[in-house]
């Protein structure tokens, strides 16, 4: 299976497993990948989940060039487009689709092209010193067409991705980890391990708080700051005037004992 899906508690662990391939997403990967997602989405017992690759080489080294036909063949002119702008994008996460719960990237080795697309739209990106990021598309007269030339910009200075993008350059863990594009850089032997404690920590919190938190800071960043703070106060006052509710009174016990 090009997709391994397990959970760890209240914790969605989802591995690119093709190795051999880098990890590379075809076709099968892509549909795959979009299922586990639903599958975190729908579970109400997950609050958090992990994306990581298989193997010792690479979270994801793109779309698997081998297969790249099968992603854009339409018969009819325009169509082509018109199916991009309806589907949820590569793997689910790109375009059109959001989990609503927060994802956490764990990044080794090769994280390039529509690999480094599908970082992008996680929430949180940890990586170990040997990852290698970038978006090479130009190299092969395309452009990063899965988020990339809108989501780096809004990750990083839009200087820095521009000269990412146009020069299909790649950078290392600890430039990325200096310009904001991952987290936290932390020893490989211990990538797995950090990224899914941290999705514990999450998950323990209440998820209400958690999902209209991540849906705050997600929806106010396409907006002006009067529209963000007003859309802030609409997604905060229902939490209001109520006390601690379970999940949170759960989580202070245990914070105090």
């Amino acid at each position: 299976m090009p997709i391994d899906f397990r959970t760890e508690g209240a914790v969605a662990v989802i591995t690119l497993n093709r190795p051999a391939a880098l990890n590379a997403i075809d076709p099968e990967t892509d549909r795959d990948l979009l299922l586990a997602w639903e599958r975190y989405r729908d579970d109400g017992r997950l609050h958090a989940a992990v994306l990581r690759g298989a193997g010792p080489k690479a979270f994801s080294a793109g779309i698997d060039l081998k297969r790249l036909e099968e992603f854009y063949q339409e018969d009819r002119p325009g169509g082509r487009r018109e199916r991009w702008q309806r589907s949820p994008g590569l793997g689910g996460l790109t375009r059109n689709f959001d989990v609503g719960k927060p994802v956490i990237a764990a990044i080794h080795g090769y994280c390039l092209g529509a690999g480094l697309e599908l970082a992008l739209a996680c929430d949180i990106r940890i990586a170990s010193p040997d990852a290698v990021l970038g978006l090479p598309e130009v190299r092969w007269g395309i452009i990063p067409g899965q988020g990339g030339t809108q989501r780096l910009p809004r990750t990083i200075p839009p200087g820095l991705a521009l000269e990412m993008i146009l020069t299909a350059g790649t950078i290392d863990a600890a430039r990325a980890h200096a310009i904001g594009l991952v987290n936290r850089v932390v020893p490989r032997r211990r990538l797995e391990a950090e990224a899914i404690a941290m999705a514990q920590r999450i998950a323990e919190l209440p998820a209400e708080a958690v999902r209209r938190a991540r849906e705050a800071v997600r929806r106010g960043l396409d907006l002006p700051l009067s529209d963000a703070l007003r859309l802030e106060q609409d997604l905060a006052d229902p939490l209001r005037g109520q006390g601690p509710n379970r999940d949170g009174e759960r989580f202070a016990r245990r914070r105090r004992s």
